[in-house]
């Protein structure tokens, strides 16, 4: 049976504040903080536990190892003699947000009838473009299974960011669906780190029917406001796209597509008027897992700075009040994450598939989240200081603490992946 799993990236021992994320103005807003990773990543557990209790099937991907020595001797360098720059780029532990792993089609979608994943290649940010060999490493042992065929990145200089710009309508998620990638036109003030032509290479790769393949532009006003990626702005499940009023360039264009190839998919639109593109982007209103539980209750999963923002709950609370497809509104507190610029929905890479067909070391239940609690109790760093970053002392503790988790839960032979990018 096919079920949407979510795959929660483990917030790893290397969680700093080193502003790397230029666009991303929460990151760039908190650099040089002191960085919680024992708490950033004790809150990403708490987030999964949460999603059980729902009913929700949960997985994980596993943190990076850092820093990436092997990335840093393609630059002819090594940590301990690097500039500072390129130590942060090195040690950055953004591969916890696993939204930008990989592009997923599942089975009812693809030409062949196999689940398809495309590894982000990641490649407009330096401390983000290093990742994909190690996301790769992680897919193909999860998703070893010829239920699924894993890609390897879409090449230079067409940049992909996975599925924080991809979104997928259908009746249910087992049905068939329709997928909606979105891109950004360079040319503004931050980077549009989404390519269209990657988009294009992605459907190509997953055999994906055309008629039932949509390309949409982000606005250039929300890239322009800090929605960095799609999923900033604009969140889907099953039959309902949820989305705010300036979230893409030509919203009466797609909006008439849409409707053309699904005409049972709902469009819930916030509008500028009560929401602002800055309030939605400060509460990552959207950066929010939209899921269907067992019971039905289509849920949206916010982080507390939306419950923080009154025009942002506000707005919520009338929207429960009606009739509209989305019933539920839960909060969860991912700050550690968001202060670093990634909400609910960047923590989690969703795969429709049979959980049957998935590598078990990658899914979790209660007592599996107890065993990853207790090594990130014991292991992971409380604080991490902008100036502490080259400290010998720390960087053997963040290889010993992941070392520790993957022995954990029966990893340990990734231990040995971290190949160049």
């Amino acid at each position: 049976m096919l079920v949407e799993i979510n795959f929660d990236g483990i917030v790893g021992p290397s969680h700093n504040y080193a502003g790397l994320s230029h666009g991303n103005l929460a990151a760039t807003a908190n650099a040089g903080r002191v960085s919680r990773p024992r708490e950033a990543a004790l809150e990403g557990v708490t987030k999964m536990r949460a999603n059980l209790a729902l009913g929700l099937t949960q997985g994980t991907l596993l943190p990076h190892d850092r820093p990436n020595d092997a990335w840093l001797a393609a630059l002819a360098t090594e940590y301990d003699a690097a500039p500072a720059y390129l130590r942060a780029q090195a040690l950055s532990a953004s591969a916890m947000w696993a939204a930008n792993a990989a592009t997923v089609s599942p089975a009812p979608d693809t030409g062949d009838g196999a689940c398809h994943l495309t590894v982000a290649n990641l490649m407009t940010m330096p401390h983000r473009s290093h990742e994909w060999p190690q996301t790769l490493a992680q897919l193909r042992l999860a998703f070893t299974d010829p239920a699924f065929s894993v890609h390897g990145p879409v090449p230079a200089p067409f940049g992909d960011e996975g599925a924080a710009n991809h979104m997928r309508l259908c009746e249910q998620h087992g049905a068939p669906g329709v997928e909606l990638f979105v891109y950004g036109e360079p040319g503004g003030r931050f980077p549009a780190r989404q390519r269209r032509e990657a988009c294009e290479a992605v459907a190509r790769a997953h055999r994906l029917d055309p008629v039932r393949t949509i390309f949409a532009q982000q606005s250039n006003e929300a890239i322009a406001a800090g929605a960095f990626h799609n999923d900033v702005v604009a969140v889907a499940n099953e039959r309902v796209l949820f989305a705010h009023e300036q979230a893409f360039e030509d919203k009466a264009a797609l909006y008439a597509e849409i409707a053309a190839v699904a005409p049972w998919a709902e469009i819930v639109e916030v509008p500028a008027a009560r929401v602002s593109l800055a309030d939605a982007i400060a509460s990552y209103l959207f950066n929010a897992q939209l899921v269907t539980p067992p019971d039905d209750a289509m849920t949206l999963i916010v982080p507390g700075e939306a419950r923080d923002n009154a025009a942002v709950w506000g707005w919520l609370q009338d929207m429960l009040a009606g009739n509209g497809p989305i019933r539920r509104v839960e909060v969860v507190d991912v700050r550690q994450s968001m202060a670093n610029g990634g909400g609910p929905a960047c923590l989690r890479l969703r795969v429709v598939c049979d959980p049957a067909t998935v590598d078990p070391r990658f899914l979790v239940d209660a007592a599996k989240l107890d065993r990853i609690a207790a090594v990130i109790e014991a292991h992971w760093p409380i604080e991490i200081a902008a100036d502490s970053i080259a400290d010998p002392t720390l960087i053997a503790r963040i290889r010993a603490a992941r070392a520790a988790l993957l022995d954990a839960l029966d990893l340990s032979d990734l231990l040995t992946v971290n190949p160049v990018a």
